[in-house]
């Protein structure tokens, strides 16, 4: 990764400021869903799970809970489409991608970006070869340009006879990838112009992004 004054400080600075506004904006929506979440499952409203950060440091990433309590400590890692663990409210929040807004408490704490590789859990983190494991020298995001391309991903886990395994030697290869390619491409520009994609996806269905 290139070091320039946008990834010592401009970087860190944009997700501060964003972080901090879009908390305060967004606090009656957090509000609405953490009483829908209350009253039509069972278990808390936020989710927890450990994930691996910057430099390999774990840290508890945060999300609105979409499927039954202690669903976590049984069946698959990855989730697909249909998963009945899912409760019906969190497949809205997981379609609308609403699920991940907590995790910009995360961003304030410093321990991830809006923009950056997604954080993995530590199993399958254990697995990246020595090259891969370049990916950790940035704080991983809340989005990136390959969560946008796998932006039907449970759809695609859904289809396979064997998701966990599909994901782990056809997609999370694929992914890291596609992450190294973006630590080459770290920029203002280029974090605004993936939040803006990430924006576009979510309201308007046949917005596309290709790879480069």
């Amino acid at each position: 990764m290139k070091t320039t004054h946008y990834t010592i400080w401009g970087k860190r600075t944009l997700d501060l400021f964003v972080a901090c506004t879009g908390l305060i904006v967004v606090s009656p929506l957090f509000a609405l869903l953490a009483v829908l979440i209350k009253v039509t499952s069972k278990g808390p409203v936020f989710y927890r799970q450990e994930r691996v950060g910057r430099s390999g440091k774990l840290f508890r990433i945060a999300k609105f809970r979409s499927m039954y309590l202690h669903a976590d400590r049984s069946g698959l890692l990855v989730t697909s489409a249909g998963d009945p663990r899912v409760t019906p409210v969190g497949r809205i929040l997981r379609r609308l991608k609403l699920d991940e807004l907590p995790q910009l408490w995360n961003v304030l704490k410093g321990e991830m970006s809006l923009v950056g590789p997604r954080p993995e859990v530590p199993c399958y983190v254990k697995s990246y070869s020595t090259s891969q494991r370049q990916v950790l020298t940035v704080r991983p995001g809340i989005t990136d340009p390959v969560s946008i391309l796998y932006r039907h991903e449970e759809k695609t886990l859904g289809e396979q006879a064997d998701p966990e395994r599909y994901y782990r030697e056809v997609v999370m290869p694929d992914k890291l990838n596609l992450n190294l390619e973006y630590l080459n491409h770290i920029s203002l520009s280029y974090d605004l112009s993936v939040l803006l994609r990430t924006t576009g996806c979510l309201f308007l269905p046949k917005w596309r992004l290709t790879r480069s």
